[in-house]
């Protein structure tokens, strides 16, 4: 292609791969200035990191000039002057463009939310166009930044026009083939990228900055979209299911379980001698409250006074950590009590319907179970999924022909009771506000619920009712986190005359942290959530201390309730003597187990690595460990994706 001569019928492809090439250096360059202090340069990795994005941002300018290519090769050389093919060449190559300054600024907001490359949550975000795009809006000058991406647009295709590459295109009389040789090469490099350069060859370095500014954004986009779901036995270490099933039964081995069959399940029976109690349970599960934002965990600037208050009249968990870092991973954590299998969660995937959640385990004890979301529960399949395992569904209702949909019955906030509202959903005040109206109606009926909550006001825009707080509606984080406590306060003095109370545990438990980004693929302190079981009658309050995750929530909940319950859940009761505290976490592609302080991370290409890590310092420094542990890690991850994709999880594989 360098031996392409600019003025001929190739002049306006040439010079566009090479513009394509020359912007995206530009912006990776500025994306290297905004995170300068994280990325620990050497002039090695500066060198690493701009010579890897040359060879993806050439991909990304191959794959944009194809389509172009293929049609100056079909194109018959007497219509070069035509004015269709004036108007197909001007109009292709605008849009061309206009894409990629979009991407361009995309990048940005995106580098500013994830510290990340396009990856599965900017393929999920194309799909939710609705939140996504009220969600810049809010968040951004959207009319501005959308004037500027089409006047930069406008200006190169001034530009191109002003040096006459469009002219030499037009007049360009090259044979056919001689274009069909210049396709040939094209299509064999566009063939040799898909085949032979996968996004993870970024991946070399232990900084995970440097590795996400050697990818380019739309290869990266495409990439995360091909793999949306990974094989875990065609790309992840394996050991043999019967030894991964024996070491996971051994794990969940605990005084008064007895495992119902053999073989590969850890269908068991949970035993408890003392008397069985049946409160209702109302989960209320926080968007993105880091255990950080909390005076209790070192804070200074009294954001959740709260929830701190409540610390110490609980049961609460000191080192429990999310398994990822999307709302859709911790509900799957929180529903399924299973560790994150690769690929998206198991909340958006097919086939995840009638599944022993832990809504069915309280539907099996009589309870009456309910999903309570301020936005459109349609977002992130999460109506679908509830719907489909029993849930009633409440929330804001946008998308009313899913309702038809659903299997189960779906009440929408009318916009009569809605005080606020931003491009997520509606303010944790009326979502609470729904909560109560429904417990209302449920005490009367004489039947225990159990609710399952998902909040959304600690999200961007962080905007909220104005005047509830000491901090303007949308200066940032602080604020969201200090509103998000306050109306947790509101609703605690909302149902403290409420008859149900009594009879009623409250559960405080984030779906993920504030962000997850770091200087690893997997930074440890990014995932430490706070728990909070409030409201547990007849049990005086603990601090636990043993490191834990999500999936251990209910299993510990139910043996504080006393509970005999068939389970093939992978949570522990962490309250347990034979309980040893370990944690299991990850990223849509990398799987991270930790026991103590041994940590595996799992990766596709049957890539193992080990690790000792220091909490003090949050430092991950690689050491060999034994096989002991390695098989530990893998034998949760790889049951856990068998069990899913044999239909293992399913209602009637435990009856």
């Amino acid at each position: 292609m360098l031996l392409i001569r600019p003025k001929n019928t190739y002049s306006l492809l040439f010079h566009f791969i090479v513009f394509v090439v020359l912007a995206s250096f530009i912006v990776r360059l500025a994306l290297l200035l905004i995170s300068i202090g994280k990325a620990d340069l050497t002039l090695l990795a500066i060198a690493r990191i701009f010579g890897e994005g040359f060879l993806f941002d050439a991909g990304v300018a191959v794959f944009f000039a194809t389509p172009y290519a293929l049609y100056l090769l079909l194109l018959p050389s007497k219509w070069n002057h035509s004015i269709i093919n004036r108007c197909i060449t001007y109009c292709g190559f605008f849009l061309s463009v206009l894409i990629l300054m979009f991407s361009f600024f995309a990048e940005f907001t995106f580098w500013n939310e994830f510290e990340s490359r396009f990856n599965f949550i900017a393929v999920d975000y194309l799909i939710y166009t609705y939140e996504v795009i009220n969600n810049i809006n809010e968040s951004y000058p959207l009319p501005l930044l959308i004037s500027g991406t089409l006047l930069t647009t406008f200006l190169v295709t001034l530009l191109f026009k002003k040096k006459n590459y469009f002219a030499y295109t037009f007049a360009g009389t090259k044979r056919f083939t001689s274009r069909l040789l210049v396709f040939g090469c094209i299509i064999f490099v566009a063939i040799f990228y898909v085949a032979a350069i996968p996004n993870s060859m970024a991946e070399s370095s232990a900084n995970r900055y440097q590795n996400e500014l050697a990818k380019a954004g739309i290869f990266s986009f495409f990439s995360a979209f091909k793999n949306n779901e990974l094989n875990y036995r065609q790309f992840y270490k394996v050991i043999e299911n019967k030894q991964a099933f024996a070491g996971v039964r051994k794990e969940l081995k605990e005084s008064g379980t007895t495992f119902l069959s053999d073989g590969f399940s850890i269908n068991r029976q949970v035993v408890s001698d003392n008397e069985m109690v049946k409160p209702n349970v109302i989960m209320i599960t926080i968007e993105s409250l880091s255990a950080d934002f909390m005076a209790h965990f070192g804070n200074n600037k009294n954001l959740t006074p709260t929830l701190d208050s409540l610390w110490d009249k609980s049961v609460t968990f000191n080192n429990m950590y999310a398994t990822g870092t999307r709302t859709v991973r911790g509900m799957e954590a929180l529903s399924l009590s299973i560790p994150p299998t690769p690929g998206n969660s198991i909340v958006r995937r097919q086939n995840n319907e009638n599944l022993t959640t832990v809504g069915y385990l309280f539907q099996q004890k009589g309870y009456e179970t309910s999903f309570f979301y301020g936005g459109d529960g349609y977002f992130d399949n999460m109506n679908k999924f509830f719907g489909s395992n029993g849930f009633s569904i409440t929330d804001r209702g946008r998308n009313i022909l899913e309702t038809d949909k659903l299997n189960s019955p779906r009440n929408t906030i009318p916009d009569s009771l809605v005080h606020f509202e931003n491009a997520w959903g509606v303010c944790d005040e009326d979502l609470y506000d729904a909560v109560i109206r429904d417990a209302d109606k449920k005490f009367n009926t004489s039947k225990p619920f159990y609710d399952f909550v998902m909040t959304t006001s600690n999200h961007r825009p962080f905007t909220y009712p104005p005047g509830k707080i000491n901090l303007p509606s949308g200066s940032g984080r602080d604020g969201a986190v200090k509103y998000t406590d306050k109306a947790i306060g509101l609703f605690l003095q909302k149902i403290k005359n409420k008859p149900w109370l009594n009879n009623t545990v409250i559960i405080f438990i984030a779906d993920h942290c504030a962000s997850s980004a770091g200087k690893n693929e997997i930074d440890i302190a990014k995932y430490h959530i706070p728990a909070i079981i409030y409201n547990l009658k007849n049990h005086p309050a603990i601090e636990i201390d043993e490191m834990c995750s999500q999936i251990d929530l209910y299993p510990t909940l139910f043996s504080l309730l006393n509970w005999t319950y068939k389970s093939n859940l992978y949570g522990e009761n962490v309250l347990s003597p034979s309980y040893e505290g370990r944690i299991l976490l990850g990223t849509y592609q990398k799987l991270a187990f930790m026991k103590k302080d041994s940590l595996v991370i799992l990766s596709p290409q049957q890539k193992v690595e080990t690790f000792k890590y220091n909490k003090q310092t949050n430092e991950q420094i690689p050491q060999p460990l034994n096989d002991k542990i390695i098989n530990e890690a893998i034998a949760n991850y790889q049951t856990a994706y068998y069990l899913f994709k044999n239909n293992m999880l399913k209602q009637k594989a435990i009856l």
